[in-house]
C-alpha cells in the first residue's frame, strides 16, 4: 500500500464562478481517488484533503495551476489512512463562518488589512525580544485548547467562529489593544479573518503566524512555545510533532492525563469527549453534553 498522507491548505484570492471551481475540484479529487474536505467561496478555497501521496502531489499541482491559487502553502502532516469517509465541496458565503462575509476584504494578494504573517522563527524571536508584552490568542473553538496552545495563551470562551465577533466586542480584551498580539490556529485561516476582525476593533498591534499550528510544529516541534497536541477535524482526532510531546489534556471522568476526545456513544449526541482510554472503555456516552458537536460548521478545517 503507498504512504498516505493528509494536506491542509487555504488560499484568499477572488474567485468570480465559485461553482466552476467546486465542479474542477470534485472532478480533480474524484480522478484521484482523493477524500475530504473543501469549501470555496467568492473569497477564496480552504480545504483538507487525504490519500496517496502520489496522488496529493498531482493534487498540488494541478490546483497551482489556476492563477489565484499559485502561491498556496500546502501544509503536509502523517496519516493513518482513511482519515475521512468521503469527499465534501461546497459553496459557502464565508471560507470561515464569522458571520459577516461583507466585512472581509480580499485581493489578489489575500486578506485585505490583516495582521502581519509570522514565520515560526519569528514567532520565537519576538517573543525573546518582547517577553510577557506578547499574548498569544487562540483563534480556535476552545475545546480544542484542551489537549495543546501556546504556552500562556488566552483562549476565548467560544464554540464556533460566529462567537469570536461578540467576543472581540464584548470589552474582555480591550486591555490588550497596545500590546503585541499574535494569533493562531490550526493551518492559519482562521486567524487571516480573526486578525482582520481585531484590526478593525482597535488592536493596533496584530500578527498571526504563517502556516498556523502545523507549520510552527512542523519546523518548531516540542523545542518551542507550543505545548500538547493539535486537535484535528477527521478520523486522527489528535496529532504530535515529536515523540516527546507533553499529554496537557486530563480526562472528563478521573482527570488522568489524556489527548484523546472521543465521540458521544448516543447516536442523537455525537459530543466529543476527552477521556482516558480506561473511562472511553467503560462507557464514552456517560460524557454526553460536556463538549460541543463534533464537525459543527465548515470553518474547523483550519
Amino acid at each position: 500500500m503507498e504512504l498516505q498522507k493528509v494536506i491542509l491548505y487555504y488560499g484568499f484570492t477572488p474567485i468570480s464562478d465559485p461553482d466552476a471551481i467546486r465542479l474542477w475540484q470534485q472532478s480533480l479529487c474524484e480522478t484521484l481517488g482523493l477524500k475530504g474536505r473543501i469549501i470555496i467561496s467568492a473569497h477564496g478555497i480552504n480545504g483538507t484533503l487525504g490519500g496517496d501521496i502520489s496522488a496529493l502531489r498531482k493534487y498540488v499541482k494541478n490546483t497551482r495551476r489556476y492563477p489565484g491559487f499559485k502561491k498556496i502553502d500546502f501544509k503536509w502532516s502523517q496519516s493513518e489512512g482513511n482519515d475521512f469517509p468521503r469527499l465534501s465541496i461546497r459553496i459557502r458565503d464565508e471560507l470561515v463562518a464569522f458571520g459577516n462575509p461583507g466585512e472581509l476584504i480580499v485581493d489578489e494578494n489575500g486578506v485585505v488589512g490583516g495582521g502581519v504573517h509570522l514565520r515560526p522563527e519569528e514567532v520565537d524571536k519576538l517573543v525573546a525580544e518582547r517577553g510577557d508584552e506578547v499574548v498569544f490568542f487562540d483563534g480556535r473553538n476552545a475545546f480544542e485548547a484542551k489537549i495543546g496552545k501556546f504556552q500562556n495563551a488566552i483562549v476565548p470562551d467560544v464554540e464556533t467562529t460566529r462567537d469570536f465577533v461578540e467576543e472581540i466586542e464584548s470589552g474582555k480584551y480591550d486591555h490588550l489593544k497596545s500590546k503585541p498580539v499574535v494569533t493562531y490556529c490550526t493551518g492559519g485561516i482562521r486567524c487571516e479573518v480573526l486578525s482582520s476582525v481585531m484590526i478593525k476593533r482597535g488592536f493596533q498591534e496584530v500578527y498571526q503566524i504563517k502556516g498556523g499550528i502545523v507549520r510552527y510544529g512542523k519546523d518548531i516541534g516540542d523545542s518551542g512555545l507550543w505545548e500538547g497536541s493539535l486537535f484535528t477535524f477527521d478520523d486522527r482526532m489528535a496529532i504530535d510533532f515529536s515523540k516527546d510531546t507533553k499529554i496537557i489534556g486530563a480526562c472528563e471522568k478521573c482527570v488522568a492525563p489524556t489527548k484523546q476526545f472521543y465521540n458521544c456513544a448516543n447516536a442523537a449526541c455525537h459530543k466529543l469527549v476527552l477521556l482516558c482510554q480506561t473511562c472511553a472503555a467503560e462507557d464514552v456516552s456517560r460524557g454526553c453534553g460536556h463538549t460541543r458537536t463534533r464537525y459543527n460548521n465548515a470553518e474547523m478545517i483550519g
